[in-house]
């Protein structure tokens, strides 16, 4: 079931158990335009299941935010046109070289280029794998890109991510909404989950100059400015008693710093960036 932001705009929540993210679509005049298209044929079939529920314009525009596969590996069932920046296209490249038959999908995950619950998702949620191709996009913009729907813009810009380097945002200015899928989460490098200590604030900074009131992310679905300020303030706490690989020391300085206990959340960020800490080491 679809939830609805506000007239023009409508989310698919995510489902974690599934790995599937959230999904947006977003109305204007003429055109609809959809952020991210699932993990899987599956997926996408149930979203437009629930788009075709709506009377809503025809959607025109599929915006891919970045080239992992829970976002992207449903594409193929849209009739629509793909945008995505120059490092997510160079990314799917990759994609669209490979085989989905169940040997070519388990050495993928032997050579650690799949995730093994990407290679059950394929397995169970795309029929027809001995075919399947992913296609390509047809509009690939550099830095930044407005699309009009209709007295309904989009803003689509590539920015700094502590999660991956080709994360797209999307932001709706009269609605003072942004779809910032899993831009502003942490990584696994080496087993180790991190935060790109160094990219932090050029994120934040990214993110903030857009006049937001509601944030969709990619597997919380949504957060109001309150949430999202709290979740900003708790990182950017962390990442400052953060100085070099050693935890008790990062711990100290917080609670010198802050005159507290971190939370358990501030503790989680922090144990993060220590991670990146050691990475940046090695």
């Amino acid at each position: 079931m679809l939830n609805k932001l506000s007239d023009t705009i409508y989310y698919l929540s995510n489902q974690d158990d599934r790995d599937r993210p959230t999904l947006g679509l977003v109305c204007g005049d003429q055109y609809s335009l959809i952020i991210d298209s699932g993990n899987s044929t599956q997926h996408a079939q149930e979203f437009l299941l629930e788009i075709a529920k709506l009377d809503v314009p025809p959607v025109k525009y599929l915006v891919i935010t970045h080239a992992h596969w829970d976002h992207f590996l449903g594409m193929n069932e849209f009739d629509a046109t793909v945008i995505v920046n120059s490092l997510t296209n160079n990314k799917l490249k990759e994609w669209q070289n490979l085989k989905f038959d169940d040997h070519s999908l388990q050495m993928y995950v032997n050579n650690n280029q799949m995730s093994t619950m990407c290679m059950e998702i394929i397995q169970t949620e795309i029929s027809n794998r001995d075919r399947f191709k992913l296609r390509s996009p047809e509009m690939i913009f550099e830095n930044t890109l407005t699309i009009d729907l209709g007295n309904k813009v989009c803003i689509l810009e590539k920015i700094k991510s502590t999660h991956t380097d080709d994360s797209t945002i999307v932001y709706i200015p009269d609605e003072k909404v942004v779809f910032l899928a899993d831009c502003a989460y942490g990584t696994t490098t080496n087993s180790l989950f991190h935060y790109k200590q160094s990219l932090l604030l050029p994120m934040i900074e990214d993110i903030q100059k857009y006049d937001a009131e509601m944030f969709l992310l990619g597997h919380e679905s949504i957060c109001d400015l309150i949430e999202m300020t709290t979740f900003w303030n708790e990182l950017t706490a962390a990442s400052e008693a953060v100085t070099s690989s050693s935890l008790e020391q990062a711990i100290e300085s917080f609670k010198l710093k802050n005159k507290r206990e971190p939370t358990d959340d501030e503790l989680f960020f922090i144990k993060a960036f220590v991670n990146d800490q050691i990475i940046q080491s090695k």
